[in-house]
């Protein structure tokens, strides 16, 4: 528990942009996180509608309050196959810009705080690969994070023609 001196320090830290939260998730044995303020819940997989002509990854719809929900294939889009869901896994919403999406991970793993200044950048390795997707590296003790930008994962909006087409 914080005191209130170290409260009021997070919080002006913050404000000033140096603090950052992420939520970490697994995808097979690699660990990624994405921006906490972009996760709008967590919840263990359930079915979910499949769409004929939809890309690999889009694993189908969720009919979620009354908002149909894309539900992508984080394993897949890496292009590691498909994901053998379980009652095991987790389905992550996420809001980017105005659409609503579920990612489906292996398990979701922290709630990372720190420091901006402690991201450091992913090294430029071969022709690109997964590399694209990340802005970042976060080493939490013996392991690193990789931050994941969702923006770069899909092109969001043709994906969301793509599901609602496939819905008609």
């Amino acid at each position: 528990m914080l005191g209130k001196a170290q409260a009021a320090q997070v919080d002006q830290e913050a404000e000033s942009g140096r603090m950052v939260q992420f939520v970490s998730f697994r995808v097979d044995e690699s660990e990624y996180c994405i921006d906490i303020m972009v996760v709008r819940e967590i919840q263990g997989w359930v079915n979910v509608t499949t769409l004929p002509n939809t890309p690999e990854h889009v694993r189908g719809v969720l009919n979620l309050r009354g908002v149909i929900v894309p539900i992508f294939d984080l394993r897949c889009r890496f292009g590691d196959g498909l994901t053998e869901a379980t009652e095991l896994h987790v389905m992550i919403i996420v809001a980017v810009g105005d659409r609503i999406m579920g990612l489906l991970v292996d398990a979701v793993s922290d709630i990372l705080t720190l420091n901006t200044d402690e991201i450091m950048p992913v090294p430029e390795i071969g022709n690109g690969g997964d590399q694209r997707f990340l802005s970042g590296l976060i080493p939490v003790g013996d392991r690193m994070v990789a931050k994941l930008e969702i923006e770069k994962l899909f092109d969001i909006d043709d994906l969301v023609q793509q599901v609602s087409s496939a819905a008609e």
